[in-house]
């Protein structure tokens, strides 16, 4: 991805949550295709750079250029279906496991419209965060915690997206086996 674009948007969602500034609130779209196609229309804005951020959150968003050329460039994306359809051929025992090939090439766009959509519209809140953001539980594992929106908007620099003893975020663990190898290192541990 182009870590700019993902940045600024992610921070105007952040600080815009499901109001008309937000980029991707599924409370001003008629259905997920519709708010889809605004966050992607949105992000190239940002990959061009052809729209400020909402946001002027101190300045501080990543500068990478070569991150963000190679990120937004076609033969990354080109590289990747190549490398997804090298390890089909590698390790798929059946003609119809290449049926899933579609849904591994649209996995980023699928994973974020879900996230997106259900983390705004459907199940509790843990806290009252002057938005929609929801908890989506049991199906936030499956999302690997990242529909525990609510909690997410509550504490948004908290490497655990579970807050309640109930809820799992399988992340997390892995978070903390990286930290204690050195690999990472996360704050307040």
């Amino acid at each position: 991805m182009h870590p700019f674009a993902y940045a600024t948007m992610h921070r105007d969602h952040h600080a815009f949550s499901d109001t008309e500034k937000d980029p991707h609130s599924p409370h001003f779209f008629k259905d997920v295709f519709r708010m889809s196609w605004a966050t992607f229309l949105t992000f190239n804005d940002h990959v061009r750079r052809s729209k400020d951020p909402k946001l002027k959150a101190g300045g501080r968003y990543p500068q990478w250029n070569a991150l963000d050329r190679v990120g937004s460039s076609i033969a990354s994306r080109i590289g990747f279906g190549a490398a997804y359809t090298a390890f089909y051929v590698a390790f798929a025992t059946s003609w119809w496991m290449f049926l899933l090939l579609p849904v591994h090439f649209l996995m980023g766009p699928l994973h974020g419209a879900i996230v997106n959509w259900c983390g705004h519209k459907y199940g509790y809140s843990n806290f009252n965060n002057q938005d929609h953001s929801k908890n989506t539980t049991p199906f936030g594992l499956f999302m690997l915690g990242e529909l525990f929106q609510n909690n997410h908007h509550r504490y948004p620099n908290s490497p655990n997206f579970a807050k309640r003893w109930f809820e799992f975020d399988p992340v997390y663990p892995l978070l903390k086996f990286l930290h204690f190898v050195k690999v990472i290192r996360l704050r307040n541990e």
